[in-house]
This record gives structure tokens, sequence and C-alpha cells, in this order.
């Protein structure tokens, strides 16, 4: 029996609107080839770099929400290696003074430990086409965050995870849009096996990951892999691989580098960069509530666990809800209740996300007090919810409409009556015990009144009426 050990390297863009060391336009997706370009960043003779004061303070607002140590100041390394695709032919990096180093993320119950985080620039982007390599550079100098775990993850299912987890708190702190179908969310990962209670197994890098998706299958596979090399007595060769989503396998890319071979050195076009202590407690100030402080409000407020933390790890919800919550209309539960079944199941089939829409926390939280004070039953609540995505207002339509709910009893049973006299066999199979056939008896009455009567009064007024205990 063998257990994976598993570590990950998380590339994260930053949401700034320059590069990490000169003036050219960040945004690379969806831009024209080669127009976000400057000598800088083209590694042009006699140019010269300059750090991105917004690039450091965003990495140092991640440093600080994990919790990590930061050091008086910030020292860039040159790190060399042959990047087709980055034309310095070497990586502005960092090396022995980074951003953070340690700290950790919550995750099921434990943490797991941040090895180091530091600031670099991106290299371009590579198209290969018919035998040729196009080179698009607008993404070469954009400033990037490299996170790297201690080996604590076991399974695939928490390296995925993981990087949910690190994608919500970044996008939480507004310093990355973190999406992996846009490239700003990358991930290497390292895994060995061993046998439980041993030391550390032969690793193997599995680079340029761009789904959570194909983290876990890339490592789902890997595992496998190594566990039938072992099985057959052999060794596991480190080294680094690609993953080919077709298929499903890794494959080999190249040997594995060690730190020595990319021969790090001071930048010398770069100064040290003193980091203030009054700087980092202003930006120590700034952190919004995290997700995991947010998880532990929402089940105070009573909100389940297990919807707690669907809700803080999914911002753009727990934005909505938070704002919901503060009219203090409708209760939190209920509001999770809605906000995780019914508003996103309506999404879902409509491929929407919630910002899409024209849902607003006032409107939900009216339509939920209105069905939990009773004024509207659950059919008429989620019939209306469709308009509601539409910028429309719940007391409005209730109103114009007339949904209120029936609450006449004399009215109601006149209805259960005309009900029973147009379906008597239905009746009769009640009378004799058969139960299932109260189900049409109630839809029937609720159909001819619109759905506004509560089904609780319709079923215990039916029973009377019919003699039934």
């Amino acid at each position: 029996m063998y257990e994976a050990v598993i570590g990950l390297e998380v590339h994260l863009h930053l949401k700034t609107r320059t590069k990490a060391f000169c003036g050219c336009e960040a945004e690379y997706f969806g831009q024209a080839p080669n127009t976000h370009t400057c000598p800088v960043c083209l590694g042009l003779p006699g140019s010269l770099p300059v750090p991105n004061r917004k690039a450091v303070e965003f990495g140092l607002k991640l440093a600080l929400a994990l919790g990590s140590r930061v050091p008086e100041r910030l020292l860039f390394h040159r790190k060399n290696y042959f990047y087709p695709d980055l034309p310095k032919n070497y990586q502005i990096s960092q090396y022995d003074l980074p951003l953070g180093q340690g700290g950790s993320l919550p995750l099921g119950g434990r943490a797991v430990r941040i090895k180091r985080l530091h600031l670099e620039e991106d290299a371009g982007k590579s198209l290969h086409l018919e035998g040729r390599t196009l080179l698009d550079l607008n993404r070469a100098g954009s400033p990037l965050i490299e996170l790297v775990t201690e080996p604590d993850l076991h399974t695939p299912e928490e390296a995925r995870l993981f990087l949910q987890r690190i994608q919500a708190l970044v996008q939480t702190l507004g310093i990355s849009e973190a999406s992996p179908e846009e490239g700003k969310l990358r991930a290497d990962v390292n895994v060995s096996l061993r046998r439980p209670g041993e030391g550390l197994g032969t690793k193997v890098e599995i680079k340029n990951l761009n789904s959570f998706k194909s983290v876990q299958r890339a490592l789902e596979y890997e595992i496998r892999r190594q566990t039938e090399i072992l099985r057959r007595g052999e060794r596991v060769k480190q080294a680094t691989l690609g993953f080919e989503e077709g298929s499903g396998k890794t494959y080999p890319m190249r040997t594995k580098e060690e730190e020595a071979d990319y021969r790090y050195f001071p930048e010398p076009d770069l100064p040290p960069v003193p980091l203030p202590r009054a700087w980092l407690e202003e930006i120590r100030a700034s952190l919004p509530e995290l997700p995991w402080e947010k998880e532990a409000r929402y089940q105070g407020l009573g909100i389940k666990p297990q919807d707690a933390e669907v809700l803080a790890y999914t911002p753009a919800l727990a934005r909505f809800l938070d704002q919901a919550l503060a009219l203090g209309e409708a209760s939190p539960q209920a509001l999770a209740n809605w906000l995780l079944a019914d508003v996103a199941g309506l999404l879902r089939e409509r491929g929407l996300a919630l910002e899409d829409t024209r849902l607003t926390p006032k409107a939900l939280a009216r339509l939920v007090a209105l069905f939990e004070r009773g004024e509207v039953t659950s059919r008429v609540a989620k019939t209306l919810l469709p308009e509601l995505l539409e910028g429309q207002d719940p007391e409005a339509l209730v109103r114009e409409r007339g949904l209120r709910v029936v609450a006449d009893e004399g009215a109601l049973r006149r209805v259960v009556a005309e009900v029973l006299a147009a379906m008597p066999e239905a009746a009769e199979s009640v009378r004799q015990g058969k139960l299932k056939a109260l189900e049409a008896l109630l839809g029937q009455v609720m159909r001819r009144t619109r759905g506004q009567a509560k089904p609780e009064v319709v079923r215990r007024l039916l029973l009377e009426a019919l003699g039934v205990g």
C-alpha cells in the first residue's frame, strides 16, 4: 500500500494595470498579438526594469492573508533558463528574500503549510501551427505570484480543493481574477509515493496544468503509473512531465532541473526594495474578511456548516449573501437555501453567472421574506424567481397579480368540495386508505387556487371532508 505525497506550485496573474517591470498594459487575454510591448519587456539592450508598486502590494496582501513572514526588504534575482518566449533569456524572479515565507491555508479541518511565495514575471506565449512557431509577447513581463506549498497534500481531490481555495482567497482579496480558462491560474504539481511512515520517495513534476480537472486527472494517472513501477520492484526516475488532455496520460518533457541549474544571482538592474513596517500595517488593515473567517461567521448565524463553506469560498455568492443579510428581512439559512438551490439551479439551467443577471440582494431577500412570513407559497415564490433575474420586484408582482396566500378556510372548503365532487373515484380511494390518491386531489385544489393555498392547510381540509383521520 502506497501513500501519495503532493506539493503544488501555483502561478497567479496579478490584476495590475501594467506589467511587473515596465509600463505596458498587463492585460493580454483577447488582445491583438504583440501590441503590449516595449524595450523593457522585449529585452532590448539598454532598457532598465522598474518594480511595479501595485504588484508588490498585491503580493504582500496574499502573504499577510496566509500568515507568511515578510522580510524587511525584497531582493530580485535572475533565473537563467532558456525560455523561447521570454526575450531576455532569463526571468526576473526572487530567490532568498521572497515576498513571504511560511504561513498556511485552512483545508478540511487542518492547515496546508506554505513554503514560500514570490513575485516574478511571466513568459510570452508560443503558438505552434503547421510546422511553425509564432510568438505573442503580450504576456511577457506580466506580474505573477508563484506560491509553493509544502508536501502536505495526499490525494488528487485535496489538490483540486486547495487550488479552489486559493482561487477564492485571491478573488476575495481582489488581487487576481485567477481564471484557469484565461491562463491566469496555472499549476505545476510534484508527486511521489511512499509506504506510510517511510521517508519521501522520488518526486516527479507535472508542468503547466491549466484547470482544476486537469490537476486531478494528471495526479490520478501519475499515482497509478508510479504505483505500478514500485510494484514491479523498479525505481521512479526524477523527471519533468507534461499532461496530455486527450489520453489523460503524462509524458516526459525533460530531465528535472535542480536549483543550481538556474544559476540564480541578484538582478544587477534592480536594487533591494525596502518594505517599511508602516506600509505593511496599512496593507494588513486593508485586508477584507477572509473566506475562513466568513465561513465561521456564517456558521455563527445558524447557517449549516456545509452551506457556510460553499458560500464563503464562492466570492460572488458571499458578496450577494452579505448584502442580503444586511437588510435583515429574511433568515440566514433561508437565504442560503435559496441561493444554493433555487438561484444556483436556475443559473446552471440558463448558463449564466450571478453577476450576469439583474437579480439584486434586496429582491431575493424580499421574496424569501414573503415566503417565510407565509404570504406566498413555495410554488408561487419559485415561479416568480425567473422574473427577479430580469430585475422585477417580488412585492410588486405579488400585489399586481393577486398572488398572496389564500388564508380564508371558508373559501378553501368550497374549492375542496368542488374538487371532491369532480373526482369521486380519487375521493373514494382515500376513504379506503389509499392515501396516494390524496396527492391528486391536493394538486387539483392547488391548481384551482393558482398555487396560492398552503398545501398543509389544503391537506387537512381534504382529510376532514373525507372523514379520514
